[in-house]
């Protein structure tokens, strides 16, 4: 699969602000396009919420940035777009029931139903099955897992994974999309040096064939792009990361609730922009395809289980034999 060419990313000022104080304030940072970007930090200091906000899943209070040339916060929908989630704790979580196949089978899934069009939806099974297999096989090539080394290969369930694999796992489900930015969060958590050393060696990898990547961690490895994030109130928890999503809009009472919904696990992320910050010159029906692809990137597998009539079991069950990787 070919690696998409990386969003430059580029920030000024910019600060996010909650009901407890600033999430982080004053962080400047340029990134070319396929650069390796450590936001390093420790527990509690904001990285969770500066990663989120450069992805277009959190509204600043300060500051602007660019991600691929797209103004944050007026293009937070367009910026989603171009981003995926790795690992991101409350975001992005992967089902410990599941097993490895299932997930690859559901986001190959989610990526046809959310985000082709309607004559690729159109084409032969037999061409749908095969860019399915392409689009998966050429994610796990690049996030480097090895489905014959798992105990029970494609078949090992979530919560029999290694840490180590756990995170490989989580990369190739979000380059399946083919993004632009690669958003990853606890880099290096629970992991042994050698653990670390590989899963640094992995998103280098990736930055180096054109995909910028955005990683938090406690310590930055050598030759990354380092942020830092600055702690002004006491260590948060979850909690606190969902109430500093509602706060950044406290201007605008209709966006909060949006925000705070963003923050965890959204189910209208373009509804989260004013009208009159939204991509104005986007037609109704695109943009509509689009707010189900942000649902189904962010909710994984809760998104099949939405009220749209294009993931109803029937549809799923279709799409999912359709791959052949049971």
């Amino acid at each position: 699969m070919e690696s998409p060419h990386g969003a430059a990313v580029v920030a000024k000022g910019l600060g996010l602000k909650g009901p407890r104080g600033w999430a982080f304030r004053s962080v400047d940072m340029t990134a070319e396009p396929g650069s390796l970007v450590a936001i390093e930090g420790p527990s509690g200091s904001g990285r969770t919420c500066l990663l989120l906000a450069l992805t277009g899943r959190m509204r600043v209070s300060e500051g602007h940035a660019e991600v691929g040339g797209l103004p944050l916060p007026h293009k937070m929908a367009a910026v989603r777009r171009i981003s995926a989630l790795g690992p991101v704790p409350g975001v992005s979580d992967l089902d410990p029931a599941l097993t490895v196949a299932e997930h690859l089978r559901e986001r190959a899934l989610l990526q046809r139903r959310f985000d082709g069009s309607l004559r690729a939806l159109l084409r032969p099974r037999t061409e749908r099955t095969a860019e399915a297999r392409a689009r998966i096989d050429g994610a796990l090539e690049l996030a480097g897992l090895d489905l014959a080394a798992l105990p029970k290969r494609e078949r090992t369930a979530v919560r029999d994974l290694e840490r180590l694999e756990e995170l490989r796992l989580s990369v190739a489900l979000a380059l399946i999309g083919g993004p632009r930015l690669l958003a990853v969060d606890d880099t290096d958590l629970k992991l042994s040096d050698a653990d670390r050393d590989e899963a640094w060696a992995l998103l280098r990898a990736i930055a180096a064939g054109g995909t910028t990547v955005l990683a938090v961690c406690s310590q930055a490895p050598e030759g990354a792009t380092v942020v830092h994030t600055t702690e002004e109130t006491p260590a948060g928890t979850p909690a606190d990361t969902t109430e500093l999503a509602g706060a950044a809009d406290d201007a605008d009472d209709t966006d909060a609730p949006e925000e705070v919904r963003s923050a965890q696990a959204p189910e209208h992320a373009d509804e989260a922009e004013p009208d009159d910050q939204a991509d104005a010159d986007e037609p109704a029906e695109q943009a509509d395809a689009h707010e189900r692809t942000d649902q189904a990137e962010l909710t994984g597998r809760d998104a099949e289980q939405s009220n749209h009539k294009d993931t109803t079991e029937e549809g799923a069950a279709d799409a999912l034999a359709e791959t052949g990787r049971a």
